[in-house]
């Protein structure tokens, strides 16, 4: 399946677990166990890979993963300051890095953050058209939900910037940040003319990850080996309960 077709059925809500290894091996060891539970979406978090300053290694890992299943893959380096781990790039040599998986391999998506300086972004969008690769334009807050006029404004600007797909990950404080993420989703999901991710992360988020499909986010995050987020729930239970909302809702 290729990432474009992915999200025509507004109401199939699709599952991406994240490989996260450090090294070579431990990476395809990884990815084994998730081909076989048998995701929608499969996410290189970059960001964990001892040799991201390694440009021709990365690009073989891609390559790899590529030769060993068909499932469309999704190129990260998630910054520090939303979350990820700390490397050995600059953000012009991650801009770099992202520009040249773009146009010399066969990565179906990369991910972005939207927040980074407008060069950059622009940059990673140009390259990304320019070789047929979708761009993921995201927003990660680790400690709030902040208010829903924030939150619109950041998806209208992912469309803005040219984002073929806008995602917003946020950290709840009460239940009532949890119910803003959500009718934040569905606003959005009106508003946009591109599909829609969101999650609100840690425990009292986790529901979000199983009913955020019938607001629109059209994209879950699920634990296949290793959880890359606060709040993910292994692939098999989280399946399941999205079957269960499926059933009782006939959505």
């Amino acid at each position: 399946m290729v990432m474009g077709s992915l999200f025509n059925n507004e109401k199939k809500p699709l599952i991406c677990v994240p490989i996260t290894a450090g090294t070579n091996a431990n990476l395809m060891t990884q990815l084994s166990d998730v081909i076989e539970s048998e995701p929608d979406m499969i996410e290189w978090r970059a960001d964990f890979f001892e040799q991201l300053y390694d440009t021709e290694a990365v690009l073989q890992v891609i390559e790899k993963i590529k030769r060993k299943t068909g499932i469309p893959l999704l190129f990260t380096i998630r910054s520090e300051k939303e979350g990820g781990e700390p490397v050995a790039l600059n953000e012009s040599e991650k801009v770099d890095l992202l520009v040249n998986i773009c146009r010399n391999t066969a990565v179906d998506a990369v991910d972005y953050e939207v927040e980074n300086d407008r060069e950059f972004v622009e940059n990673v969008r140009d390259a990304a058209k320019q070789n047929g690769v979708k761009l993921i334009l995201s927003y990660h807050h680790f400690s709030k939900t902040p208010i829903d006029q924030e939150l619109l404004k950041i998806g209208v600007k992912m469309e803005f910037f040219g984002a073929d797909v806008a995602k917003i990950a946020v950290m709840p404080q009460s239940r009532n940040d949890v119910n803003r993420l959500l009718n934040v989703t569905m606003q959005l999901d009106d508003m946009l003319q591109i599909p829609v991710i969101t999650m609100s992360m840690g425990e009292l988020g986790a529901i979000s990850r199983v009913i955020g499909y019938t607001y629109g986010s059209r994209l879950t995050f699920a634990v296949g080996v290793e959880s890359s987020a606060p709040g993910q729930i292994p692939i098999t239970k989280l399946r399941n309960a999205i079957e269960a909302v499926q059933a009782i809702a006939s959505v």
